[in-house]
């Protein structure tokens, strides 16, 4: 059983000093109510994210997060390099932390709650480290606290050597389950923690930003989070949210679409790197928020030992996503064509993932390239002209469509080649001008 004292980065007072003393020490202290509830979300977000290694996490409020990592060690490849994944996470988060390994969950939360970074394996070792812990760590009334050091008791050990009994009736039959429990002599059941289904975590800047790549660092921290929830359900997404937050406008939403779902926290920074690159902000940012809906299944892949055709394609999608990011989502997209006789009309957007269907087969003769509008040509003597006289070499083939829609058509289409003897579709209205439409490769 692991247990994480999470604390966020925080300049740490003497308990007990005045706010007059703490400012004498610091200048420059900033003083905040406490807000429960934000510390209750920073703690689900961390255990959220702690459900990547194992689904068995356990809260431990305010601050305390336990974790069942035994089944996990073979995966991770042994304790110390499981616990340098889950400290470089934590570190990144904007966290400061205290891990420590027991046998009982308890136990093992003492340690962490005393500061004390230890790896044990065995019960009689847990027991002779907890005996050296101070009371204070572990006895939180402070009646009881109060009680014992008047009576001489500083350590666990001095207070496991005094009559059960006498303990039991004078502080209560719950301090005595906790040492028995810390021990691993008594089991105790915990209510595991599920990872949520959607995300959204907020942080406050430490100071208000006034250019839109400034968040970028404070962004990777609920990245990173974001990543750990979407491994923990074996998920990715294909869009996510910053909302930048002012403190006297509206909210700014940066909508960052993938062309494929995805988890990594660099693919998500790379995005939001090129998003944020085309925004000129109009007032400060004070904080962000970082949401995302819509998990989609994304279950690993085993790597090949040579390169190979997924891996080549996963570049081509990143490449797609990256011209989306700094381009438009509407303006970088696959083309597929749909079963309607109109040119303009026969075609529609892919995605950078979405195969054309087989079907979506094409008939006759067609360009590569469609003018939109057809560009008018000039005419002599019935024959169309482009920069000189046109040779028709295939047609007509009539288009007459759309009387049901309000587009109606009707030509009669050519190929034709011109004088640079590039071959080129153009057609010619029922009774009317020659246009040129479309240009062959």
């Amino acid at each position: 059983m692991l247990a994480c004292d999470a604390r966020a980065q925080a300049l740490g007072v003497r308990p007990g000093i005045g706010l007059v003393a703490a400012w004498a020490l610091a200048p420059r202290l900033y003083v905040r109510q406490r807000d429960e509830a934000a510390e209750r979300a920073a703690l689900e977000g961390i255990a959220a994210w702690a459900c990547r290694f194992t689904p068995y996490v356990s809260l431990e409020p305010p601050q305390g997060v336990l974790m069942e990592i035994e089944d996990s060690l073979r995966l991770y490849h042994g304790l110390d390099a499981l616990t340098g994944l889950m400290r470089d996470g934590l570190e990144e988060m904007g966290y400061s932390t205290t891990l420590a390994v027991a046998p009982a969950a308890r136990g093992a939360w003492w340690l962490a709650l005393a500061g004390c970074e230890q790896s044990i394996t065995d019960l009689a070792t847990l027991e002779t480290a907890l005996a050296a812990l101070p009371v204070a760590a572990v006895c939180l009334d402070q009646d009881a606290h109060g009680f014992l050091r008047s009576v001489g008791v500083a350590t666990v050990g001095e207070l496991l050597a005094l009559p059960r009994e006498g303990v039991g009736r004078r502080l209560g039959r719950a301090l005595l389950e906790s040492l028995e429990r810390a021990s691993g002599r008594m089991p105790e059941p915990r209510t595991m923690f599920v990872p949520p289904t959607r995300f959204s975590a907020k942080l406050e800047l430490y100071g208000e930003v006034e250019h839109a790549e400034g968040v970028l660092f404070a962004a990777r921290r609920l990245l990173v989070q974001l990543e750990g929830v979407l491994a923990a359900r074996q998920a990715g997404v294909r869009r996510f949210c910053l909302v930048l937050l002012h403190r006297a406008a509206p909210a700014h939403v940066v909508e960052v679409g993938l062309a494929s779902p995805g988890r990594a926290t660099d693919r998500f920074m790379q995005l939001l790197r090129e998003k944020l690159s085309t925004i000129a902000l109009s007032r400060p940012v004070e904080a962000i928020r970082i949401e995302a809906t819509a998990f989609e299944p994304l279950h690993g892949r085993t790597v090949g030992l040579f390169r190979d055709v997924h891996a080549e394609r996963e570049d081509w999608v990143r490449l797609i996503e990256r011209l989306q990011a700094r381009l438009g989502g509407d303006a970088v997209h696959g083309l597929g064509v749909l079963a309607e006789h109109r040119p303009e009309r026969a075609w529609r957007a892919l995605d950078a993932d979405e195969q054309p269907l087989r079907e979506e087969a094409r008939a006759g003769a067609r360009p590569l390239w469609l003018i939109e509008p057809p560009r008018r040509l000039q005419e002599a003597d019935g024959v169309p002209h482009d920069d000189g006289r046109l040779e028709l070499l295939v047609g007509p083939e009539r288009i007459e469509s759309g009387w049901w829609d309000g587009g109606e058509v009707a030509r009669d289409y050519f190929i034709a080649r011109a004088p640079s003897s590039a071959l080129l579709w153009i057609f010619r209205e029922r009774g009317g001008s020659w246009y040129l439409h479309g240009l062959f490769a």
